[in-house]
């Protein structure tokens, strides 16, 4: 287990500035670095130390917390101290894709250090939200011995060696999520076009989004029995999805994400009706 009671966070973005105060409210030493001076002082203000350079940050202390725009961002940044890698654990936050996420374990271990991944669930940049956590990837000795001085950033979920694999869950539950923020505008653009109140209709929407946890389940049983829906199922979507342009395109409202369930729908049907057994929407999206 770790003992160590302070650490570096390089990047100060929304989210960086946030893990830096969640440290600093659990006692621990924060070292900053940023681009930018400003935000740098404003850290030292709430009771940061400043570092000049990437190389004093990194030398500062033994964990260096990168929370950055891409794994692009890091190359950039700790390419200007590689020098001062040997003997530091990176524990990058950043988000990117699995692969480059591997690519950037393998160049960070490959000058000296070692290296942790992180995908940040969290409601925006609110990592004291209860509903907030933390994946990780990479060695378990490495998480296991820094897994207490990480806690304040929110609960930790290890989720193995891979270095890509925290990233693989947090861009799979992004996939949910981004279309999820566009169907509620579109919701709300019928609602308004229609004349009627939003704030009225937030609580049918909190109450049905209830039922989503049940979906899931739902979902990840037919992936793992290889089902699919019937045809009669897919013209009932299919109907479906066609009501849903039609109330939002009579009032004004774009339908595009909703043209593209229906198209989906129909491939799923089309592609049934073509192998003579139900061929499930999954089939389709992983190319078999």
């Amino acid at each position: 287990m770790s003992q160590n009671t302070a650490v570096t966070v390089i990047g100060l973005g929304p989210m960086g500035r946030a893990m830096v105060r969640a440290f600093l409210a659990a006692g621990t030493a924060v070292t900053v670095w940023n681009r930018s001076r400003g935000k740098v002082d404003d850290m030292v203000a709430l009771g940061a130390t400043a570092a000049n350079s990437v190389a004093g940050a990194l030398a500062a202390n033994e964990v260096a917390v990168l929370s950055l725009t891409d794994y692009p961002a890091m190359y950039d940044v700790l390419g200007q101290a590689t020098a001062a890698l040997p003997g530091r654990t990176i524990v990058n936050l950043s988000s990117d894709s699995p692969e480059n996420t591997r690519r950037g374990g393998a160049w960070v271990r490959g000058h000296g250090a070692e290296f942790l991944s992180g995908g940040v669930m969290s409601a925006g940049d609110d990592i004291a939200h209860p509903a907030s956590y933390i994946f990780y990837g990479g060695p378990a000795e490495v998480f296991e011995r820094h897994r207490e001085l990480l806690r304040p950033l929110s609960p930790p979920e290890y989720l193995g060696a891979d270095d890509g694999v925290a990233q693989v869950f947090y861009q799979a539950l992004l996939v949910t999520f981004h279309p999820w923020l566009l169907a509620v505008d579109q919701a709300l653009a019928v609602i308004e076009r229609s004349g009627h109140d939003i704030d009225r209709f937030l609580p049918y929407a909190q109450r049905s989004a209830g039922a989503y946890p049940s979906f899931l389940a739902e979902s990840v049983a037919a992936a793992k029995a290889g089902g699919g829906y019937d045809e009669s199922m897919y013209r009932m979507m299919i109907a479906g999805a066609r009501h849903i342009v039609d109330a939002s395109e009579d009032v004004g409202v774009d339908a595009t994400l909703s043209h593209a369930s229906m198209a989906w729908w129909q491939r799923g049907l089309d592609a049934s009706k073509a192998a003579g057994r139900p061929v499930s929407i999954l089939e389709l999206m992983r190319g078999a």
